[in-house]
């Protein structure tokens, strides 16, 4: 079993805002990620698309107009574009108000959401394909020589498998979508310890197409193979319960308030 990864050291369960606390604050923004920080968190959730100019930039969505003032692929725009746009623009806490309109929130550089704390860990999923990501993150991860405070991820398989020939297991990975069905259909009959794993974590929803996903034989599979449960979207105390109950190693919540609270992390 390979040595657990400096990333994935900490109390369980690991605590993540996503996308920075998204019920709080506009996504994926500095105000947001640092939020989270002030709150206590010490793992940030966020998403990693590139510009057209080659910049490494943080939003989730492939298109503009979900958060902010603009409309298009964001691959079409470059660092100096997308920062003309109110990344504050659309978001309500209400459904009615939008009290970050106008107030100057930018879509931030990955290096800008590293250079808030030394001390937080960023788990980073690229979502673009085609356009070189894994090679640009990789080459962002080695010149400032952040391998031990970023898990990559990327829900589409050729991303991560591309990503994880590069690092040759300096860098915390999490499995693909394909990767993940795969260890859980083999749980489901007997066959999960065969499965080849070269990832570190596994970050799943509960439950997803009206099958549950994380169990107890889920869990205890993934520890016995060396692998961390993440659960996303978690928001509701209950379920945080439960799911630490189960032994998850991390929750994500875009409520990370209510997840330091009830996890009982200062």
């Amino acid at each position: 079993m390979a040595q657990q990864k400096p990333y994935l050291d900490g109390a369980r369960p690991l605590c993540f805002a996503h996308r920075g606390g998204a019920a709080l604050w506009p996504e994926n923004t500095l105000v947001a990620l640092r939020g989270a920080i002030e709150l206590g968190v010490t793992h940030l959730e966020t998403d990693v698309h590139l510009t057209r100019d080659g910049e490494l930039v943080v939003f989730h969505d492939a298109r503009l107009e979900r958060t902010t003032d603009g409309y298009g692929p964001i691959r079409d725009f470059t660092l100096s574009e997308l920062q003309e746009l109110d990344a504050g623009f659309r978001f309500s806490p209400d459904g009615k108000s939008r009290p970050w309109r106008g107030k100057g929130l930018r879509i931030p550089r990955l290096s800008e959401a590293f250079e808030l704390d030394p001390r937080v860990k960023l788990n980073v999923e690229m979502k673009q394909s085609g356009v070189g990501l894994p090679r640009a993150l990789w080459d962002f991860i080695e010149q400032r020589s952040l391998h031990d405070r970023i898990l990559v991820a990327a829900a589409e398989f050729g991303l991560g498998r591309e990503f994880r020939k590069l690092a040759r297991g300096s860098v915390a990975t999490s499995a693909s979508a394909l990767e993940v069905a795969e260890l859980w259909a083999a749980a489901r009959v007997g066959l999960g310890r065969w499965v080849p794993v070269d990832y570190d974590a596994l970050q799943v929803p509960p439950s997803q197409y009206g099958l549950e996903v994380v169990t107890e034989q889920f869990v205890e599979l993934a520890h016995a193979r060396g692998l961390h449960v993440h659960v996303w979207t978690i928001d509701d105390p209950n379920e945080m319960r439960r799911l630490r109950a189960l032994g998850v190693d991390g929750l994500m919540s875009d409520r990370p308030d209510v997840l330091l609270e009830t996890m009982g992390a200062p």
